[in-house]
């Protein structure tokens, strides 16, 4: 019965469903991969073939790993007492959340909810319009964002983003957005201060900010380590830095946490490893693990009071926004649950000592293959830069990760990789195993990509 259902369902999805970030050309003689189980660090499709997934669910999403009995129970039994109501009004869950979440991070103090990372960019981005409206006659309305760092999927989204394949074809985009340099040391750009390029490369943002004039600039959105863009860890002197420069100008910082947050890189929050204290933080993916949509703008008590009115009868002050799937209990229920879990099990713990085993192995690798020209992350968020020579710092074409990447889901590893971002960087191992990971499964993964280099890059 169960095969009978498993080949159903892939002649189904075959002729009836669009796949996320795939050409559906092959799908005419291949079927699509279908996942239909999943168990701790394990997923299994329709053909009976298991993985071990290093990806958490394909985008960093399923920290605490399938098969979380607790949470779906959580969910189930909060859908039966009360699923639904708009966020105009508040529900247990979404309450408790709030607080449970405000508690991991000092100095910030109110949460709005909606359902994915995109929406809750969307969301810190409407906050720095209407105060620049309110505050400064619209003037201070422009938004910063950074090469190669990533905000979302919706074309407003994407008009912060950084990556360039990715935004191609969708534009025109929404005005007011302006990029600054990227911050990747191993591709530090001509002219830079190796010696202190932390503080150099977070003195280009102050070049552009003058260039734009500071009283027209609302905000500075950045990644605290850039994922999808490569797996970039700021170097040192680069937070504190930026800090100094959004205070300087009176410029809000927006921290797009929605990959780094709820434990990824072994504090609750990237961000928190840095000292920065932000005005907006933003997180969506492993806030519920992906047992329910859920995703959270989270303030500070005075970007909150902005929108105050002591007029009741005030028509346009107040934050006139709304997520239909904000008020879903779902999500906060979930998250509750995946918290607990978190704690429960000393996972963040466990990010810290098997991240730092996982660096360690993935170094082996590079003193093993040429290949391999830098090694970067934190915590289970890590990944490493594929070159075809390590002085001239080339990059490979993508159809190599793509073939390293499929060698390891011969061997039942699913792994990931930059993809249709840039013109030549699409050239990054991206690796985030969920976070109850163990050394056994750090050594699978880091085995089959071994077996893998050995074969697609044998005399590197």
């Amino acid at each position: 019965m169960t095969k009978d259902l498993n080949q159903q369902a892939t002649a189904q999805d075959k002729q009836f469903v669009w796949h996320h970030l795939s050409n559906h050309k092959p799908y005419e003689q291949n079927d699509p991969m279908v996942i239909v189980k999943g168990e701790g660090m394990r997923v299994w499709d329709a053909k009976g073939n298991e993985y071990l997934d290093a990806v958490s669910g394909a985008v960093w999403t399923v920290n605490v790993g399938y098969g979380r009995t607790e949470i779906a129970d959580a969910v189930r039994d909060q859908l039966v007492t009360m699923n639904y109501f708009a966020q105009t009004a508040g529900n247990i869950p979404a309450a408790q959340f709030a607080e449970k979440l405000i508690d991991k991070m000092p100095g910030m103090s109110r949460v709005y909810y909606s359902n994915s990372g995109s929406e809750a960019n969307e969301k810190a981005f409407k906050i720095v319009r209407q105060i620049a409206e309110k505050k400064y006659g619209g003037k201070k309305h422009k938004i910063l964002f950074r090469e190669r760092d990533y905000h979302g999927t919706t074309i407003t989204a994407l008009s912060a983003t950084g990556q360039y394949e990715r935004k191609g074809q969708y534009g025109p985009f929404t005005p007011g957005f302006v990029e600054v340099p990227h911050c990747c040391e191993y591709r530090a750009q001509d002219g830079a201060d190796l010696e202190n390029y932390g503080v150099w490369a977070a003195d280009q943002i102050e070049k552009v900010i003058l260039a734009e004039g500071p009283d027209t600039v609302g905000a500075l959105c950045l990644e605290p380590i850039t994922a999808g863009g490569g797996v970039i860890e700021p170097p040192q002197g680069y937070w504190d830095r930026v800090q100094e420069i959004c205070k300087k100008y009176d410029i809000l910082l927006h921290i797009d946490e929605v990959v780094c947050g709820l434990g990824r890189t072994g504090k609750w929050f990237g961000y928190q490893h840095y000292g920065i204290k932000p005005d907006m933080v933003t997180m969506a993916k492993g806030v519920a693990s992906g047992y329910a949509a859920i995703s959270c703008t989270v303030t500070t008590e005075e970007v909150f009071n902005a929108f105050k009115e002591d007029d009741q009868c005030a028509r346009m002050g107040y934050f006139r926004d709304i997520s239909t799937f904000g008020g879903c209990t779902a999500g906060p229920a979930a998250a509750l649950v995946n918290m607990e879990i978190i704690e429960n099990e000393n996972l963040l713990e466990n990010v810290v000592h098997q991240g730092e085993y996982l660096k360690g192995r993935l170094n082996d690798l590079m003193a093993k293959y040429d290949i391999i020209g830098d090694v970067r992350g934190k915590g289970l968020f890590a990944g490493f830069e594929l070159v075809k020579d390590r002085e001239t710092k080339e990059p490979v074409e993508e159809g190599v990760s793509m073939a390293i990447a499929a060698d390891c889901m011969q061997q039942g590893v699913i792994i990931g990789r930059t993809n249709r971002s840039f013109k030549e960087y699409n050239n990054t191992i991206c690796l985030s195993p969920a976070l109850i990971a163990t050394k056994a499964d750090i050594d699978q993964i880091v085995d089959a990509l071994d077996g893998a280099l050995s074969r697609v890059a044998p005399n590197s």
